[in-house]
This record gives structure tokens, sequence and C-alpha cells, in this order.
């Protein structure tokens, strides 16, 4: 006949045995933020130039920075700024989507983008120009979506939501005619912003809170469809991510939401860059890929079969 008490003597043990090993898978799934910590400010001091980085949990919490509160120059990034402005001025019914853009020649802007390259007269939807601005950065769609905004208007935007040292300048390639704060515009070129900042407006965007829950999950969608994949993403595959980089001879930069087993809003901001080449594997670009890379290392991709489309 088996004895009960020890029957009954083994249960709690047992369940003493389950509580231990549940409680170390989850400290194994638990980021090692401070090693990442440590891989961030290492490759950060071995660079030349100078860096600044704002991580953050979204849904787990932790949050880490280098330089997180110091300015740097935006390059492209500040085009996030616009879109976000444009949303705010469509969800209050002062602009549509859907109005028509008309594509003069003393509209193009060098640079990036497709626009510059077309015919006079073209005429295009408001959202099509913000999805060329987003998708491969477009100046001149970037310039026709600030004319109908005003520069202003952006920082304007941008003062509600708190970020008081995220600024705008001028219109893109038109810096001497357009300016509407010429000192900064001259430190610091189409726009400023800070690690910790740039990293907050992408967190606001995530949380459905830039704008409203509607509009921020379009402009993130738009976001995912970024075809720029020389920073941050340049060494990952199969992960999903709203990001937005910008570029200049001495500057990279690049804020992106990176859907992982949590969301995860990483922003790297670099200036006074030694290597200036226009080539891809250019010392800040190959900083920024192993940046990345250490990134979504921690904080691992989704379990296979997981990864979902919006």
């Amino acid at each position: 006949m088996p004895d009960r008490r020890a029957a009954g003597a083994r249960r709690p043990a047992l369940g003493l045995l389950l509580t231990t090993l549940a409680a170390g898978a989850a400290l194994a799934q638990r980021p090692d933020t401070a090693r990442l910590h440590r891989t961030l400010d290492s490759l950060a001091a071995a660079h030349h130039g100078t860096v600044g980085y704002a991580v953050r949990d979204l849904d787990g919490g932790a949050r880490l920075a280098l330089r997180g509160d110091s300015v740097f120059p935006t390059a492209s990034l500040i085009k996030v700024g616009v879109l976000v402005t444009l949303y705010d001025v469509a969800e209050h019914g002062q602009i549509s989507l859907d109005d028509p853009l008309a594509l003069l020649a003393i509209d193009k802007a060098g640079g990036s983008g497709v626009l510059a390259t077309l015919h006079p007269g073209l005429v295009l939807q408001v959202r099509d120009a913000a999805q060329l601005m987003i998708s491969v950065s477009d100046n001149t769609a970037t310039n026709l979506l600030l004319q109908k905004l005003t520069v202003a208007r952006v920082d304007a935007k941008l003062d509600s939501l708190h970020l008081a040292n995220t600024r705008i300048h001028h219109l893109v390639m038109f810096r001497a005619l357009t300016s509407i704060a010429r000192d900064s515009s001259e430190k610091y070129g189409l726009g400023k912003t800070t690690p910790n900042e740039m990293a907050q407006l992408f967190a606001l965007l995530a949380q459905g809170r830039a704008v409203s829950p509607r509009a921020d999950s379009a402009m993130l969608a738009m976001l995912e469809t970024n075809q720029e994949d020389e920073l941050l993403t340049r060494w990952l595959t199969g992960v999903r991510v709203a990001h937005k980089s910008g570029a200049d001879d001495a500057i990279r930069t690049e804020c992106a939401l990176f859907y992982l087993r949590t969301r995860v809003v990483a922003c790297v901001l670099t200036k006074d860059n030694a290597d200036q080449r226009w080539i891809v594997d250019n010392e800040p670009e190959r900083l920024m890929g192993r940046m990345g890379a250490e990134i979504v290392r921690t904080f691992g991709p989704v379990p296979p079969g997981k990864v979902e489309t919006p």
C-alpha cells in the first residue's frame, strides 16, 4: 500500500522545483542591458567622432543613454517631425492627405530623392509626397510639404510634444533663403535634436500619443517602408523595424522602433566624423551597424512564426 504521507511530502518539493525552473527561464529571457550598455559605450569611445545614443525598452522599462541630452545635427532624421506635423494638421481637418501638390521647376532640391529628376507640372497627392519623404528621403517632396505646412508650424508641433531641442530650421537645400533660426541653422544645418528627444518622439508614435492611435499607426507603417538600410539595420534580416536616418558629410543619424520580444526604440546620432567618405563601409556607418546588431542581439528577435504584418 503506497505511503500517502510520503507522496504528499513530495508535492511541495515538486512545486518548488517548477517555480525555480520558471524563475530561471524568466531570468534567462531577461535582456542583459548592463552588457549592452558597456558594449555600446565601448563602440562609441573607439569611434573617430562624437556619438550619442538613447535606447528604450518600451514594454520592459529599461533605458540606456550616452550623451542623451546633448544636441546633435539631425540631417534628414528631422523629416520625422515634418511627418508628425503633417498628420497632426490632417487630423484636425486643415489639410487633406488627398490634396494635390504640383511640382514646379523652382521646387526641385538636390540630394536624395526622385522628384528632382521628374518633369515640372507633375501633380501628386500630399500622401504621395509624405511617402517619398520617408521611403527614399526625397528632399523635393519634403520641401513641397514644408511649403504647405511652414517650418514654424513644424517647430510648434514639436514644442507641443515637449521636444524643446528638436527643431527644423529651413527648407532642404535652401538655408540662406528660408532659415528661421540663422545661428542654429549655421551650426546644425537642416535640423537639430538630442538622442533622448528623438527617442521620445518615436516612443510617442509607438504609444499612439504623437497625434492619435490611428495616425501614429499610419506613420509607423510608412516608416517601415524606409529603403535606407546602411546604418542601424545594415546587418539585420527578418527584423521588423520602423526607422528614419539622416546623413551629411560629417553626420550620420538614425532612429528606429524595433519590434522584438518587446518594442525597443534606438536612436544613434553621430557628428564630427573623421571618416567623411560617401561609401557604404565608412566608419560611422559600420559603427551604427554594429550598434544595431548589438541592440537586436540583446533584446532578441521575436520567436520564429511570431513576426506579423501591421
